[in-house]
């Protein structure tokens, strides 16, 4: 494992709940100087407090975006390690989901994680040594019905990540993708709130009652492999710290299993299991 010193400072994302908490708060325990960041200042009082230096951050905007990047080059020079972590899940019947709402969704979850690596890699090009850590998901390697939006923008992220790897690997930078499973966080109540409400009386009406308690079975904190944000986050710092890092981790039971078994089984086969679970019909 590399130390603090050798890697330089850290970026996270996305650090006002969840995984992006409890990575700014692994890395800033291990002695890294931590730069948290969220949309909201105030919900990092407590990272403050642990000694890491907190930023207003709304990966979507481009000014924002050029201050965090300056904010920690002006203080301790080129970004060791970028979390690129911020991100949420749009849910719902793909007939329902407005243009606007899909083109905040890949706003965030991608462009937003892309920009802020394009601005990251110059200084990181200069020093000769960097690493760029996406949070994705699973849920980029296997789509199902109900998540078709969050799936595209995950997907879109593994793609990038594919592509950038081995173009900066000749600078000395690394690009790394944690792959988790469902994990117990506020994901799920934000992506609940995302489901378009068009009256109980639309044709996905059912479908999208089903979605909402399938979800929130899904993301229990007791369903099976459903992991807590420290252990998702013990796997971000191990990836941004490892001397030669893996691609990918796959985090979790269902992380590892998932896309096995999508790989494995017939589109049709798999068409009726989820319907199984998710129907737009009544019952």
């Amino acid at each position: 494992m590399r130390s603090a010193s050798d890697i330089g400072p850290v970026l996270v994302t996305g650090c006002s709940s969840g995984v992006g908490r409890a990575a700014a708060i692994a890395f800033r325990t291990a002695g890294f100087e931590t730069f948290a960041s969220a949309r909201n200042l105030a919900a990092l009082e407590e990272l403050r407090a642990l000694g890491c230096h907190t930023l207003a951050l709304d990966v979507t905007d481009e000014a924002a975006r050029r201050a965090a990047i300056a904010a920690v080059e002006n203080g301790f020079g080129a970004v060791g390690v970028l979390v690129n972590n911020a991100g949420y899940g749009q849910y719902g019947p793909i007939e329902e989901i407005s243009l606007d709402d899909m083109r905040r969704q890949f706003e965030t979850n991608v462009l937003g994680a892309m920009r802020l690596s394009q601005l990251a890699l110059p200084s990181m090009r200069r020093a000769g040594r960097g690493r760029i850590v996406n949070v994705s998901s699973v849920a980029g390697r296997v789509s199902v019905m109900g998540g078709g939006a969050y799936h595209a923008a995950k997907f879109a992220l593994e793609a990038i990540a594919d592509a950038m790897r081995p173009e900066v690997k000749p600078f000395g930078i690394d690009v790394v993708n944690i792959l988790p499973g469902p994990i117990a966080t506020q994901f799920e109540a934000t992506l609940l709130r995302t489901i378009p409400d068009l009256g109980a009386d639309g044709p996905y009406g059912h479908f999208k009652r089903n979605l909402a308690r399938r979800m929130r079975a899904f993301l229990a904190p007791r369903g099976l492999g459903v992991m807590t944000a420290n252990k998702v986050a013990e796997v971000v710092f191990r990836a941004a710290t490892a001397r030669r890092p893996r691609t990918r981790y796959n985090v979790g039971l269902i992380a590892i299993l998932g896309p096995i078994g999508r790989a494995l089984a017939p589109d049709r086969l798999v068409d009726a299991v989820t319907s199984l679970a998710i129907s737009s019909k009544r019952r």
